[in-house]
Formats: structure tokens, sequence, C-alpha cells
């Protein structure tokens, strides 16, 4: 006599597929969380390796690197020794441009620590990119600016942060740009303006070029290497997540601020800690205050 196998009914599998179904839709947001939260580690991880970089360079040779300097080399460039690139930095010509042949090579390297996790989005050129934007200050121009990495800048730790190196921002993470020239998203496209348009640059600048898809660019953060204005320095011209455009007047400066795919921004701070932003509290005024090393300002209860 043969015994029949007890299979599943219809009914129960309808049940057991509904039960997978209810388990996934309960798992899932929790990976996802826990995977945005490990990501955002990482990256204030990255943050304090570009911060301890810094006080290394500084007590090295007693003085920041510029933000950008006139072959255009960024504050990360000047770094890479004391980022665990010293193989790589032996190979950059400081003599000469990024853009030259001789320094092809370098700028084409991928650095993993200086890509944040969360921001999956690959720029379109064949550079190595960034997540991390150096501050510049407050001001439009990256020539005489206000805070601690402009241009050609020499500033001290901790001479030049009489506000305290606590209080003062040094680098920010931010959203690399998709490459697209079409005005979808502030967080990933940009107006590129002229040099000339720097002069007398107003807080609405790039507002109706946006609405009107004019002069759209998206190479933001595309080279670790330059310095020039969104791909190594930023200004407080914008404030974290705002829903204006940021400017870029042929990289020589405009208006900028961080940008990320939540309502936190991740910034890493002179005594080389990292401090998360609320985009939707913080206000302008403590934004600038934050930005400048010796505003003789005090932040306010929302920093």
């Amino acid at each position: 006599m043969t015994s029949r196998r007890r299979a599943f009914t219809l009914y129960q599998l309808l049940v057991l597929l509904a039960l997978l179904v209810l388990l996934a839709a309960f798992l899932f947001p929790i990976i996802a969380r826990a995977r945005q939260a490990a990501a955002r580690t990482q990256s204030a991880n990255n943050l304090k390796i570009l911060g301890i970089g810094v006080h290394n360079y500084n007590d090295s040779f007693g003085l920041l690197p510029p933000g950008h300097d006139d072959n255009h080399f960024s504050v990360t460039a000047k770094l890479l020794p004391f980022i665990e690139q010293d193989a790589l930095y032996k190979t950059v010509d400081f003599q000469k441009s990024i853009d030259d042949p001789a320094n092809q090579v370098a700028r084409k390297t991928f650095i993993p620590h200086l890509v944040a996790p969360i921001d999956q989005q690959m720029t379109v050129n064949e550079y190595g990119p960034t997540n991390y934007l150096w501050n510049a200050g407050t001001k439009a121009a990256l020539a005489g600016n206000d805070g601690a990495f402009y241009h050609n800048s020499k500033a001290r730790l901790p001479a030049s942060f009489p506000d305290g190196l606590s209080n003062t921002v040094l680098v920010v993470e931010t959203l690399k740009g998709d490459g697209k020239k079409e005005a979808k998203d502030v967080r990933r496209q940009h107006v590129a303006l002229k040099a000339a348009a720097l002069k007398g640059l107003d807080e609405k600048a790039g507002v109706q070029d946006f609405k009107e898809g004019k002069n759209i660019a998206a190479d933001r953060c595309a080279s670790w290497m330059d310095g020039r204005f969104l791909q190594g320095t930023f200004n407080a011209g914008r404030a974290p997540n705002d829903d204006k455009p940021d400017v870029s007047c042929d990289g020589q400066g405009g208006w900028s601020g961080p940008r990320s795919l939540t309502d936190t921004v991740q910034v890493g701070l002179g005594d080389g800690s990292v401090h998360v932003i609320n985009a939707r509290k913080i206000s302008f005024a403590t934004w600038t205050h934050a930005i400048t090393p010796a505003g003789g300002d005090v932040l306010g209860d929302d920093w």
C-alpha cells in the first residue's frame, strides 16, 4: 500500500505567501535604515580622516594648505601624504596644472574614502570624484574670502580660528553632479556662469536660469584634485539643502551649500570632530556663523 505525501492546499500557500510579503515589508525598511546608518558612519569616518590630515599637515608645515592655488590644486591633493596616499602624492607634478598630461594618471585615480557611500551617483568624466568640499567662506569669490580655504589662503591652526576650532566648519559632505544638462534637481545640477558674472553676484543669481533650463551644468565634485569652486571648495552662499541652485562662475567662485539625500548634512569641524546639521531647522545666520573662523559670531541654539 503506497502512502500519499501531504501537500499544501492552495489556501495554505496563499496564507504562507501573504506572511512572507508581510515579513518582507517589515524587514526591508529596517535593512534600508541599517544600511543608511552604516553609510553615514562611513562618511563621518571619511570626514574625520580629512580632519586629522589637516591637523597633521599643519603640524608639519605650520599652516594649512590653500583651498585653491594657481595651478588649481585642491586641499585634498595637498593632503595626500596625510591620508595614506603618499605613493599617489609622489606621482603628482604640483608645478604643472591639474589638467596637464603629466597629472593624467593621478587625477583619474579613484580614492574610496573620498566618496560617500550614501551617494552612489558617479560623475561622467574620467576624473576621480569626491563628496567632500572645503570651506572658502561666505563671500562669492574664492580670492580674498573669509573661510579657512580660499585662493592661496594661508590659515594656521589654531591662530586663524579665534572663534574656536569646534565652532568652525572645515569640510562638508555633499552630493556629486549627475552629468545631465537638464534642470531637474538642484542637488545634482547647478548653474554655470562666466567669470565676469562674479562681480556683483546677488543671492538670486542662477534662480531664473535654472527655471528656464539655461546654463545648466552637473559636474559638481567631479575631481578631488581640482580646488576650483564646486570641485574642491564651497562657500555659504546657500543654506544646506537650499532650494535655490548652486552657481559657479567659471570655477572662480559663486554661491553654494552642502546637499544631501536626507534632511541632515554632515560637516567636519576644525577640531577634527564631525557634526550633523538638521537642514530643516538651522537658520542661515547660524550656518554662516559656523563658516567664518574669525567672524566673532556666536552659534545659535539651532546648531
